[in-house]
């Protein structure tokens, strides 16, 4: 999935679903360099996919977070 795609199907999900979205994430890098210290196949350029995707996922969580304080004064 391209990068832009993958921002803009971020942006629709709430907040709920992001936070969804990262322990999902989380879960997957675990798998990966659980993998990855066995040896199994090529995963790196996987994690780093996964790294970014999440670091994505965070950064819309405080944005959506810090609005909703915003919007709560």
């Amino acid at each position: 999935m391209k990068k832009k795609e993958q921002l803009e199907q971020l942006r629709k999900m709430e907040l709920p679903e992001l936070r969804e979205q990262a322990d999902a994430l989380k879960e997957s890098l675990f798998r990966l360099n659980f993998r990855k210290s066995l040896g199994v196949g090529e995963v790196v350029a996987d994690i780093r996919r996964e790294k970014k995707t999440l670091a994505r996922v965070y950064t819309l969580i405080q944005e959506r977070e810090a609005a909703a304080k915003a919007e709560a004064k």
